[in-house]
């Protein structure tokens, strides 16, 4: 596969700056160690609900460096550990997703009111009749989405939500793509990433029906919504020998794995059952 590199959209970096800025090197596979590192020094300078470190009139004194105050990711990582045990005993394998699973704070992508269930294996709403897919789903896909033969460089996320699958993703591929099509969660999810700095991850505001033909081609793309198929254009983006992973139908879902054979040849699989939102047209 030819390597075609592309700065659009921006990354999550750039989000909160202004002016020109140089062409970003290609981003190296996050790992365990830096998503933990990025997450524990931003939990320590600007606690979650909390004002940031240093801001005048606030109360609370600085702390030493080497101090560990009461940290979110501290806090969570048994339940983390537990959740990735758990989703291996239900099946998953692969040791990246687990370990990706283990180290994303999934509590960081949840509603305040139901942290207490953050780590259980269930989907939790998100506001625009939208949800956060459950732990085992989320690792199962992306397992789905792997081949053994060859690593993840570029892949597509159609589905951004509150950002939670995106920051999984991150951690086994080189490049992820996520597009959103509901504006107020396009926003949220990238103030839930932003505290991760997330270097290899990119956000896009748009209808994920039609996919990113300015990127393409995907070694991997990955739906978190079900339509009765899947749009002819995201089929088109995917590289020969990329795999495509989606829930497919209404009332009656399943995982379905799609893998392009040819430039005009795909081979489909028809796996578990499932239940996702719908797939829709258009932006919101």
């Amino acid at each position: 596969m030819s390597e075609k590199r592309s700065q659009f959209p921006l990354p999550l970096s750039s989000v909160t700056g202004g002016g020109t800025r140089k062409p970003a090197a290609p981003a190296p596979v996050a790992t365990p160690q830096t998503a933990t590192q990025n997450a524990r020094e931003n939990s320590q300078a600007q606690p979650r609900g909390g004002a940031p470190a240093g801001v005048p009139g606030t109360t609370k004194p600085a702390q030493p460096q080497q101090t560990v105050v009461r940290s979110d990711l501290a806090a969570t990582e048994a339940p983390r550990r537990a959740m990735a045990a758990r989703a291996a005993r239900q099946g998953v394998k692969d040791p990246q997703v687990l370990a990706a699973l283990e180290i994303v704070p999934r509590h960081m992508f949840v509603e305040p009111g139901m942290l207490a269930q953050a780590y259980v294996d269930i989907s939790l709403p998100i506001g625009h009749n939208q949800t956060i897919s459950q732990p085992y789903i989320v690792a199962r896909m992306i397992e789905l989405l792997k081949d053994s033969k060859q690593p993840l460089r570029r892949v597509l996320e159609i589905g951004t939500g509150c950002g939670y699958q995106a920051a999984v993703l991150s951690c086994v591929a080189q490049e992820v793509y996520s597009i959103e099509r509901i504006k107020p969660l396009h926003e949220l999810a990238k103030a839930n990433l932003r505290p991760l700095r997330i270097a290899n991850l990119r956000l896009q505001y748009g209808d994920g029906m039609l996919g990113l033909p300015q990127v393409a081609p995907f070694d991997g793309i990955i739906l978190a919504a079900a339509g009765l198929e899947v749009p002819r254009a995201l089929l088109e983006q995917m590289a020969i020998g990329a795999r495509l992973v989606a829930p497919v139908g209404a009332q009656v879902q399943h995982l379905q794995r799609i893998t392009r054979t040819g430039k005009a040849e795909w081979t489909s699989e028809t796996l578990e059952a499932c239940h996702f939102v719908p797939l829709r047209p258009g932006i919101a």
